[in-house]
Order: C-alpha cells, then structure tokens, then sequence
C-alpha cells in the first residue's frame, strides 16, 4: 500500500515521462586511440563498439542508442581522425568523421586529461561554429597532480568555444551520468528515433564482423598490421529444437602478406582457434543465442590501397 509520499513521488514520475520527448545525434570525436569506443560503450551501458589497444580499431560510423527518461540519445562513435597515411582505407575512415560532425546536435571532443598534441588540434579544426562542442577530458584516472589541470583547461579554451568542460573517467558511472546529463540539454524537443530497448542501428552481422577483428587485434598484438580486416560470408538463424535460437557464421580473415597469415593461424592452427572461441562466446552473450562460427585466412595483398575493394569489405 503506498504511503501519501509514495503515491506523490509517482504521480510526478509520470508527470515527467509524459512531458516533451527530446531526441538528438551526438557526435563523439577525436584522435585515434583517445577512448572513443570505451566511452560510447559506457554512455549505451552495454559494449557495442569494439576496442583494443591497436591505434584506428573503429573503422564505421557506431551508432549507439540510450533512452532515459523523456530523453533518447543517439551517440555516434566515429573513427579516429587519420593524419598519418593516405590509404583508401584512411580516406575512408576520414570520411567518416567529416560526414558526421556537421549535422548532430553536440559534438564530444575527446582528449586524454592534461595533453592535446598535432593530431588533437587537427580534429578539433573539423569542428563547425554555431554546434555545442563538450571537451570531454577522458583518462583523468591517469592524472596525478589534478591542480594541473586548470592551465591546461584555460588553453583549452583559447583554442575552441566549448560550451562545457568535463574531465571524466569513463570507468566512473557517476562520471557518466553526469555526461548525460549535460548532453541533454542540448538535444532539441522531438519524437524518438528508436524504441525505448534498442541499443544499436547496426545489424547482427555486422557485429559479428566488429567482434571477430576486435579478438584478432587484441590477440596478435602489434605485430599484425591495423590494415587486417573480417569479412561476413554467412550469417544465418536455424531452428534447433535444442536451443531457443542458433546463428552459424561463416567469416574471412583477410590480411595483406602469407606470413601475416601465418601469424593469425598461428602454431597447430591454436591462434586462430583462441581468436575464434573468444569471439564465439561473446556473439553467444550478445545475440543470446547459441553460435557455430567457422572461420578462413585469406590474403588479398594490397586492399587498403584498392579503392574497389574498400568499398567491396563494407567501408564508406
């Protein structure tokens, strides 16, 4: 039986779901290896975008959906801006972010805590007037002395109008709503894009792509070139009178040299098979279902250059 402040606190809990939808695109942007999908993840509240400690691992438009309230956000993870080479691949990516950063309703800059380096300043020239830019200060986990901070903070805005500072660690959830928080004063009265428990526009194939390249970087280390990429030969649901619901995916691992190859196969083949257990069990946690996953090496030398070819692997 509710109690007299019970029944209040619900009438004015209805009383604000009932109020004005807001729903609006916020970009998340920055140099390669800075956070970006860490942080992505932790606004959805649920890993949708792949990370390793290999610079350029994102190499899509993410989009990342979170519904709070009266409030959806669409969060769009983009590639880390490339400075470095001029492949087809890099084109691609940077593509990417010039696409997104114009047309959203306010852009998360991304820096590490205390630093801001040529690449930095490179991704910040990409950012257009009149859209609310938030300097997102991540890692600040990582910052010892935080009193070196308010310097950094002040140079920071000298060389960008933002309309909020927000030093945050994206491990820290209190840090993350707070992120939200700000964030939704900027997104515009509107219907919602998506239903209420949807996390992602991106397909189940694709993800199963992005997981599959997120456990080949992360277990063949630096020595693989970024370059390496996870084609989807088949992905099909089959009724199984043994589980409520079984994929089998068929997926190619296309790297550029034979001893590229070699080094994903690895000894006995047991690289390979590492790779595909980890990606199997966490498409099994994500699509909650039971996955048979087969996978090949291939070599196509040269594909990152081979404007085609990008194109035929599923970049922009």
């Amino acid at each position: 039986m509710n109690t007299e402040g019970e029944a209040a606190g619900d009438q004015a809990g209805d009383q604000a779901l009932s109020g004005p939808q807001r729903c609006g695109l916020v970009a998340i942007v920055g140099k390669p290896n800075v956070g970006k999908s860490t942080l992505l993840n932790a606004l959805v509240g649920q890993k949708i975008s792949i990370t390793s400690r290999k610079a350029q691992t994102t190499r899509h438009r993410i989009t990342g959906v979170r519904t709070e309230g009266n409030t959806q956000f669409v969060f769009v993870d983009t590639p880390g801006f490339q400075t470095r080479h001029s492949s087809a691949l890099n084109r691609s990516l940077n593509r990417a972010v010039t696409g997104v950063v114009g047309d959203v309703d306010v852009v998360l800059f991304v820096v590490e805590a205390g630093n801001f380096t040529l690449a930095d300043a490179k991704v910040l020239a990409l950012l257009k007037p009149g859209i609310p830019a938030i300097l997102i200060a991540n890692k600040l986990d990582l910052v010892h002395r935080r009193g070196e901070l308010a310097p950094w903070l002040r140079d920071m805005q000298q060389r960008h109008p933002f309309t909020e500072f927000m030093p945050i660690s994206a491990k820290n959830p209190k840090d993350i709503q707070r992120l939200l928080e700000v964030c939704a004063k900027h997104l515009p009265e509107q219907p919602w894009w998506y239903d209420a428990d949807e996390l992602t526009d991106k397909s189940e194939r694709f993800m199963a792509g992005e997981m599959i390249r997120e456990k080949l970087f992360r277990l063949t280390g630096e020595e693989l070139p970024y370059t390496s990429t996870v084609v989807i030969d088949k992905f099909e649901e089959e009724p199984s009178p043994k589980f409520k619901r079984m994929v089998r995916i068929a997926a190619t691992i296309v790297v550029e040299r034979d001893s590229h190859k070699a080094m994903v196969i690895g000894e006995g083949g047991e690289k390979l098979k590492r790779i595909g257990t980890e990606a199997r069990q966490e498409l099994e946690q994500l699509f909650d279902a039971k996955v048979f996953l087969q996978m090949f090496v291939k070599v196509r030398s040269g594909w990152a250059d081979d404007e085609a070819r990008v194109r035929s692997f599923g970049y922009e």
